[in-house]
């Protein structure tokens, strides 16, 4: 870490005085502890403050207090003045001195002490000023102590390595400096900083010219700060006017140019600056004024980007094109005039400038994803410093379907409702996801934070516990009507069938048979297969349990069916595929969760393959017929009471796809059930995805039908969380109860 030299006994890394005697208690300040040592610190920076303060504060004021004092001195000098010369008799009337006698005037006492005391405060004020600066030296952070905090950024890309949009409109985006034309490059040095590669990052020249320019203009007609200062202000300093923080940019600023290369801070610049309508940095404003990437843009494009610099809210295609026009001919102007274009080249920008329109990307998907994958990119660890890469895992054909198809299919069906959806890959890469049904509208996302019952898309979880005790898809269960304690439930048509096969309860969907086995298999059972699968929210052990009633996100739900579908437990969505360096180093590769073993986990993966069996039947013929494809295909309809909840969950292929439709004030739907369109909407979306021709290379996971067998447990990290961990059985012991798997 660079440090400024040690001058008048401070030591500048510790920021207290040095010295190698021992202090007045006779004991060496680090001998006694951190605690002391730090107190020690603290008070001397305090200590510091202070006197920072009170410099900046004489500096500030140290102008006007000198023409006060001086106005008040003169005039009681001059009542002195006055009053003795009325007491002075004509008959003792003093000699005459002066000229006439040869003897030099001698000013009164008062105008001797006025001289004294002015060129005494004129001589401190150079003393204030470099008191405050050489305090600014010791006691501000330094380059080094701000850079990490200031220069980590996080750049997303989707599957396919192009930028990621943020928010619905802001590309996420960085663009090393060899790729920007060099038009683009001459245009922002041109009008903000003609001299940049001259000066050391403070430039006196152009101070001096903005000074003289403001003076005759009665006004702020122009500024003197370089690229240099700007960056600084942009990457580390708080928006704040004060003396401290004009010694702190120069200080920050000589640092950056002693530290970075002209054409390193030029790229950090071109990636930082704000630039109106969210877009910060020229690679994000290309791509949403322009919707260029930034090595496309033409030369009257390039002056246009730069007009935006100076009022990036006020001047820019969306807010003031007029405005942005005129401008952008100034930086012309100005390009032409320092010979980085020839005439011929700045008349046709002209031309094209005054005819310049904004050009907004005309696709804006996975807004939700990208809400959501920004909340955890924060979490990975390690991540590479400085700017990083991260590859999500957002597939953007399939996401911009997934958007169209729920739009059209809730306008034809003449819905007011909210949707959600969630396809995943087999290794739980998240290829699309939907969190509602207009963004613009409403942010909130509905397949990963709404808590909503699952209905019975959570049957599945009762049959496979049911199948992982020993029951097979033909043993026959009752279906018919039961109370307990007061609980009654109803089959969706009212009737009862008396013994019916498993299969045939679970492709009719009916409740009462449903209820009735999972009273047998036992509901903690159930539960403890839901937990078993990934779900992690309060489940309420009633028997309306087996019927869904315990509110559960779409996304946990599908990771469950996706855990049947791969054989792997635990199965975890993930969105970033891997981070690395802008130039590619550093990679990390971030691998998903494996897959775990044990008694429990067995269990249950012997039964999947019965599971599969029970829910492509519900879609062969069963409740989910409306969700056919002409390949197979499993899955199961979900209905909450009242039609309050529609979903359906299944897979086929290599996708994994859940689909939820409701209200988000829980109000009853008119007749939606989840075979109805939600199973709709799942149908016409796998067949997009099934039918893309790099559907199965993104994830680079092969078809569900063909998945290895799990993983083996994950002994690290199990060891890592869990003292009581036994590697020959992956359990360990809980605060209370029986040894438990271990399925991180």
């Amino acid at each position: 870490m660079r440090r400024f030299a040690s001058r008048g006994g401070i030591d500048t890394e510790r920021g207290a005085p040095m010295s190698k005697t021992e202090d007045e208690s006779g004991t060496n300040a680090q001998e006694r502890g951190d605690g002391s040592s730090q107190s020690s610190v603290a008070a001397g920076r305090a200590f510091g403050k202070a006197v920072l303060r009170d410099a900046r504060r004489g500096a500030a004021l140290g102008a006007g207090a000198l023409q006060r004092g001086g106005r008040l001195l003169w005039s009681r000098l001059a009542a002195k003045t006055t009053k003795s010369e009325r007491r002075a008799s004509p008959a003792r009337s003093p000699a005459p001195r002066g000229p006439e006698s040869g003897a030099p005037a001698s000013p009164p006492f008062g105008r001797r002490r006025l001289r004294r005391l002015m060129g005494a405060a004129l001589l401190s004020l150079p003393v204030i000023i470099a008191l405050s600066a050489a305090m600014a030296h010791i006691l501000l952070p330094n380059l080094e102590e701000m850079g990490a905090r200031a220069e980590d950024r996080q750049v997303f890309e989707d599957a396919h390595g192009a930028p990621l949009i943020i928010r619905g409109a802001v590309p996420s985006a960085y663009a090393p400096l060899d790729t920007f034309p060099r038009h683009l490059v001459d245009a922002v040095i041109a009008i903000e900083d003609r001299r940049f590669f001259q000066h050391g990052g403070i430039d006196i020249e152009a101070i001096a010219r903005a000074l003289l320019r403001n003076i005759r203009s009665g006004g702020i007609a122009e500024g003197g700060s370089t690229l240099t200062q700007q960056l600084v202000k942009i990457s580390y300093l708080a928006p704040e006017r004060s003396l401290s923080r004009k010694l702190h940019e120069a200080i920050l600023t000589r640092q950056l140019e002693r530290r970075d290369s002209k054409e390193q801070i030029l790229e950090a610049y071109l990636n930082s600056v704000y630039l109106g309508s969210g877009a910060t940095g020229v690679p994000a404003a290309a791509r949403i004024y322009f919707d260029s990437a930034p090595e496309d843009v033409t030369l009257a494009q390039s002056a246009a980007l730069a007009a935006m610099i100076q009022a990036p809210s006020v001047v820019n295609p969306l807010a003031d094109l007029e405005a942005l026009r005129a401008r952008g001919a100034l930086v012309l102007d100005a390009m032409e005039a320092q010979g980085r274009i020839d005439a011929d080249e700045a008349g046709q920008a002209r031309d094209e400038m005054a005819a310049l329109v904004p050009r907004p990307p005309a696709i804006r998907y996975g807004t939700w994803f990208s809400d959501w994958i920004t909340r955890s990119a924060e979490t990975l660890a390690p991540a590479p410093r400085g700017v990083s890469l991260l590859r999500t895992t957002l597939e953007p054909d399939l996401q911009v379907a997934a958007e169209r198809i729920i739009e059209q299919h809730l306008a034809a069906a003449g819905s007011g409702a909210q949707a959600a959806l969630v396809a995943l890959r087999p290794d739980g890469a998240v290829a699309a996801m939907v969190g509602g049904r207009d963004y613009g509208e409403s942010q909130f996302n509905r397949a990963v934070d709404a808590l909503r019952q699952p209905g019975s898309t959570f049957k599945t979880i009762v049959y496979l516990a049911a199948l992982a005790e020993g029951f097979e898809p033909g043993d026959r269960i009752l279906d018919r009507q039961l109370d307990i304690d007061g609980y009654t439930p109803v089959n969706f048509d009212g009737r009862y069938r008396g013994e019916v096969t498993m299969l045939d309860a679970f492709a009719a969907s009916l409740n009462a048979a449903t209820v009735n086995m999972a009273m047998t298999v036992g509901l903690d059972r159930i539960a403890q297969t839901a937990r078993t699968l990934g779900i992690d929210t309060e489940l309420r052990q009633t028997p309306a349990l087996a019927l869904g009633a315990s509110e559960i996100p779409l996304i946990e739900m599908t990771e469950a069916y996706g855990a049947i579908a791969t054989g792997r437990i635990p199965f975890e969505a993930f969105g970033i595929r891997s981070a690395s360096g802008m130039a590619g180093q550093d990679r990390i590769a971030l691998n998903p969760v494996p897959g775990a073993s044990g008694p429990q986990i067995d269990r249950i993966m012997a039964a999947r393959q019965d599971m599969a069996t029970l829910l492509r039947r519900v879609i062969d013929d069963g409740t989910g017929r409306r969700a056919a494809l002409t390949q197979p295909a499993a899955g199961k309809t979900g209905t909450t009471q009242e039609s309050r909840d529609a979903l359906f969950i299944g897979w086929s292929g290599d996708l994994i796809t859940g689909v939820w439709i409701g209200n988000d004030d829980n109000t009853p739907m008119d007749g939606v059930t989840g075979g109805g369109l939600p199973a709709q909407i799942w149908s016409e979306f796998m067949i997009v995805g099934l039918n893309l021709a790099d559907a199965t290379t993104v994830g680079g996971a092969k078809s569900l039908e063909t998945t290895p067998a799990p993983a083996q447990c994950n002994v690290t990290a199990c060891r890592r969380a869990y003292r009581s961990f036994d590697v020959s059985d992956c359990t360990f012991q809980p605060y209370s109860g029986p040894r438990k798997l271990c399925t991180r």
